[in-house]
């Protein structure tokens, strides 16, 4: 299969967009998507696009699995079952790449304030590929025997997409499969390019809440106040001997501050502070190391401060998780397939990635090999320039990251269904 942008007709869904006319090739799919992005358990455009496409390939379709998820399935006689997953979820991110497609979509969890959303997670790219791969699996059946399990999954971003389709029966009500597969875009290697990870994939993340509490009062007389902002301050700055004199350097781990929030006025010190953080490792004995350290570094500073004990630091954290692990003799079978099948030159080796995923719970869940792989999405012209010392390539997460569409999602296709025929062999 060559690098080339894989044309087919217009979907039934598709054809609602009065900005697209057939027919539409997989670069306008993902430019529309691009376009519309939407959050988590909100992806109800996004998945009815690619249910349309999905059902217009011929497979049989179910929606609403997991609040918003899709599973599509073909059946191409006996043989083995895989699942292949893609997610659909964008993030509350201002886009600034400045592009004709750029997202000016405005979206809110819950209640929560209007934000701009953007697909700055390269999501848009897994549900074009995805849609390719269907496409292509649809239309070479003589190629592969088995059946095909491919989902789109909502809210992998709050990590509950995959559990919410799992609760909704996903292994009972379809065929439980043998293998599971998924790719991801990547920042650090160029369209065109794939890498499989041997082993360690993705790390274990928890989302901690800390509210740090205080005695307000007139910034003209901070004496008679417990400041909680100048806490907040001295509790950052605390957390950092966690990692870089406590934590054994051979064993990756971070915590980042990514939220702090208080006071509403110059002249007024606020009654409390609040915090987000997000602490990654590759062990779950570890991460609760680091967790504890946290509640005992926030504690002390509390005291150190003078605060009662009624005006601790209050903790909230999600469950610890999983790390994401590659099924060891499936990626180096499915690494030779790719460079057997795209070449050598194409095929790259990256370090283990501090992001992280709930793809791990399929095969968890059903027991069975599973195995994420990256795909290549910096331009060529880009990445070049990057390389001679020219602008930094923004990472995955930022307002500025544009994948470049063609190459990446032909790549994408070419590496996901030579993965798929390789366990599914026609024989």
């Amino acid at each position: 299969m060559g690098r080339t942008i894989f044309t087919f007709g217009l979907s039934a869904a598709l054809l609602t967009s009065p900005a697209l006319a057939a027919p539409v090739d997989l670069v306008t799919l993902y430019k529309d998507l691009h376009t519309h992005p939407e959050l988590s358990f909100q992806e109800t455009r996004s998945a009815g696009i690619i249910a349309a496409e999905a059902r217009a390939a011929g497979f049989e379709v179910t929606e609403k699995v997991g609040r918003t998820g899709v599973v599509a399935m073909l059946k191409n006689g006996k043989g083995p079952t895989v699942l292949i997953r893609a997610d659909m979820d964008g993030l509350p991110v201002k886009e600034t790449t400045g592009l004709p497609y750029a997202s000016t979509a405005m979206g809110n969890y819950g209640s929560g304030p209007m934000t701009p959303v953007m697909h700055a997670c390269g999501h848009d790219i897994h549900m074009s590929v995805w849609v390719g791969t269907a496409r292509w699996l649809a239309e070479n059946r003589k190629a592969w025997r088995g059946t095909v399990v491919m989902i789109g999954q909502p809210a992998e971003e709050g990590l509950g997409g995959a559990k919410a389709m799992l609760d909704d029966g996903l292994l009972t009500r379809f065929p439980k499969p043998d293998y599971a597969l998924a790719l991801h875009d990547d920042s650090r290697i160029p369209a065109g390019t794939v890498s499989v990870p041997p082993f360690r994939a993705l790390s274990i993340s928890t989302s901690m809440d800390m509210v740090v509490k205080g005695i307000g009062g007139h910034g003209a007389y901070p004496a008679t106040t417990k400041d909680p902002v100048a806490l907040a301050a001295r509790i950052v700055t605390a957390l950092q001997p966690l990692i870089s004199r406590e934590n054994d350097p051979f064993h990756p781990a971070v915590i980042t501050v990514g939220s702090i929030h208080g006071g509403t006025k110059h002249n007024i010190i606020p009654d409390e502070v609040a915090l987000q953080l997000t602490i990654r490792s590759y062990d779950a004995a570890q991460q609760q190391r680091l967790l504890d350290g946290i509640a005992r570094v926030a504690r002390g500073e509390a005291i150190a401060a003078g605060l009662p004990e009624t005006l601790t630091p209050v903790i909230r954290s999600t469950a610890i998780g999983v790390p994401t692990l590659n099924d060891a003799p499936l990626a180096a079978r499915i690494k030779a397939q790719f460079e057997a099948k795209l070449g050598k030159g194409r095929v790259i080796d990256l370090d283990p990635s501090m992001a992280s995923e709930d793809f791990q719970l399929f095969g968890l869940a059903a027991k069975v090999p599973s195995v994420i792989y990256w795909l290549g999405g910096v331009g060529q012209a880009q990445w070049n320039a990057a390389q001679k010392g020219g602008p930094a390539i923004p990472s995955l997460h930022n307002g500025g990251w544009a994948p470049d569409p063609g190459p990446t999602i032909a790549t994408g296709v070419e590496s996901m269904t030579a993965a798929a025929v390789m366990l599914m062999p026609a024989k």
